[in-house]
């Protein structure tokens, strides 16, 4: 059986979220983050990284959101969540699995961080804002009309960009885009997405008051 290592509050929800919609048997270890929200030295002794998402399979350690999800689909879900391997439609899903972290994760998570830790020096906010813009404009016109970014096919694909788009939207940062809003709705109304979060928490803390 696949043992998930679960961090509340973080990209390991997407690994949940998979196993529950391709209905795979897991165990689930789930950590909780320390008073300077960073994961626990527990974690490293599952993987040199010490983060999340890692899961366990048969001795197999994979870190890693989308190796993660492209190992679950192919190896134990038959490949539902994702075109067939060698298609045109593939190479464009791998590119919108890879591009959620190669790209758009850093104007994000830096706009993110900033608001931590009472904002980011002007240099940085000047190269980070245009690319904020640019990487919001881009999900959005990826999603269109939807209801999903490979269109009828909910994929793999729009697991990995879920967690970047609820961060977003619940930081402000996706109001010039209500297609987004749209979008995210469609996806936490998921049964499984409302498992996950049943058993590994909210992605998002909830704001005092």
């Amino acid at each position: 059986m696949i043992t998930l290592h679960h961090l509340v509050y973080s990209r390991s929800t997407r690994v949940l979220w998979a196993l529950e919609e391709l209905g795979i048997p897991y165990e689930l270890v789930v950590y909780q983050r320390t008073p300077s929200f960073r994961a626990p030295p527990e974690l490293a002794t599952v993987h040199p990284l010490g983060k999340a998402p890692v899961i366990v399979d048969d001795g197999l350690v994979v870190a890693e959101s989308g190796a993660i999800l492209t190992y679950l689909n192919d190896q134990h879900g038959g490949g539902r969540l994702a075109p067939p391997i060698g298609s045109k439609a593939r190479v464009i899903h791998d590119e919108w699995l890879h591009y959620v972290e190669g790209s758009a994760a850093m104007p994000v998570m830096l706009t993110l961080i900033g608001g931590m830790v009472g904002g980011l020096q002007e240099n940085l906010t000047d190269f980070v804002q245009p690319e904020l813009v640019k990487t919001m404009a881009y999900i959005a016109d990826g999603v269109g009309e939807g209801p999903w970014l490979m269109g009828e096919d909910f994929t793999i694909a729009d697991i990995q960009l879920a967690y970047l788009v609820e961060l977003a939207a619940g930081a402000g940062l996706a109001a010039d885009h209500p297609g987004l809003k749209t979008y995210l709705s469609r996806l936490q109304a998921r049964p499984a997405y409302e498992k996950a979060i049943s058993s590994g928490g909210r992605v998002v803390p909830s704001r005092p008051g």
